[in-house]
């Protein structure tokens, strides 16, 4: 099992999860967090003032998923939060130890 983490802009993460859905995914987590990257932050005008935001809004999109089902996940949140401008984010993916349901107790694969 793989837990991927795709840190995205904002406004995509309708399409990720749309495109997630497609393939027959269920379950997916999104947090609002804040970072920067090659494009360390921007400068904003406000009420005349310039000031430089360090952080830019961004939003961490978690999955877990199979092993089979990894690379088309991937693949899917690569192609949905595609814009061709800096800032798109990336995708990490991490190995998975366990998983287990809470309501049923099931472990494993079957867990997700």
């Amino acid at each position: 099992m793989k837990l991927i983490a795709a840190i995205i802009k904002p406004f995509k993460l309708d399409d990720v999860r749309e495109a997630l859905t497609d393939l027959g995914l269920q379950g997916l987590t999104a947090t609002e967090v804040k970072g920067f990257g090659r494009q360390k932050g921007q400068t904003e005008i406000y009420r005349g003032a310039e000031y430089t935001v360090n952080f830019l809004p961004k939003v961490k999109v978690e999955v877990a998923v199979d092993d089979t089902r990894c690379e088309a996940a991937i693949e899917a949140i690569r192609k949905a939060a595609h814009t061709g401008r800096i800032g798109d984010g990336k995708i990490f993916v991490s190995d998975i130890g366990d998983a287990v349901r809470i309501r049923t107790g099931e472990a494993g694969s079957d867990a997700l």
